[in-house]
């Protein structure tokens, strides 16, 4: 599964970071980066972004498809 942040929609507040705080964190625009793809399980990285109330987080899956959102 690879994950991308929509910059635009992203909204700094952090969900994602207190969800999985290996995975992401806030760059100094405050916006969500992926730091570590591996730092949580697939079921803990879905919760994240099911999280985001902007819906910024794009899960895709190993052939490009997007599977969240």
């Amino acid at each position: 599964m690879r994950i991308k942040i929509d910059c635009e929609r992203c909204t700094g507040d952090a969900l994602c970071v207190g969800h999985a705080p290996l995975v992401f964190a806030l760059n100094d625009d405050s916006k969500a980066e992926v730091v570590n793809p591996d730092g949580a399980d697939e079921q803990t990285i879905r919760e994240a972004a099911q999280e985001c109330p902007s819906a910024a987080i794009i899960l895709l899956d190993e052939h490009g498809n997007q599977i969240f959102p």
